[in-house]
């Protein structure tokens, strides 16, 4: 199952559409996650519309009308790999530690919100991975998104993707 994991996308604040790679990355992918901060209900109906199967939250950016299309925590089983999908996990320092405590049942946690890409691993396994923002590189020297390969209950190729 190949995945595309993407967060902070800010459609129109940050950028006016979302860019053609990342785009043609989810009409090839299996799922699409989305970790938040959409910012309108249009980028969440065209990635809705490409995507095969999309697993997405809602961001602290996110007003009324996606709060109410999205949950703020979504779990999903692909390809044998346990997901948990949440915008915010709080400060750096400590972040693996507390987001193994708070999603004891995942092997892989996707998150967003600091438009910084991360990938670490907890205590007992969980991966976290942070894709960034394909539209706002804040003080990143890229705009970014991951893809990602479940397969057997492993994640693997999981790739990090500049634009």
């Amino acid at each position: 199952m190949r995945l595309v994991l993407t967060s902070d996308t800010h459609v129109p604040a940050r950028a006016r559409q979302l860019p053609a790679a990342l785009l043609a990355a989810v009409d090839s992918a299996d799922v699409v996650v989305h970790a938040g901060d959409w910012v309108d209900e249009a980028t969440l109906d065209v990635l809705a519309a490409r995507s095969r199967r999309l697993v997405a939250v809602y961001g602290n950016n996110d007003g009324p009308g996606l709060r109410a299309r999205l949950p703020e925590v979504a779990h999903a089983e692909v390809g044998g790999v346990r997901f948990a999908v949440v915008h915010e996990t709080g400060a750096a320092r400590g972040r693996e530690q507390r987001c193994a405590r708070r999603f004891p049942g995942a092997d892989v946690l996707v998150f967003g919100h600091s438009h910084i890409p991360w990938d670490s691993r907890a205590p007992g396994g969980l991966r976290l991975l942070n894709p960034g923002s394909p539209t706002d590189r804040r003080r990143q020297p890229h705009r970014t998104y991951m893809t990602a390969v479940a397969a057997d209950g492993v994640l693997v190729e999981v790739t990090l993707h500049r634009l």
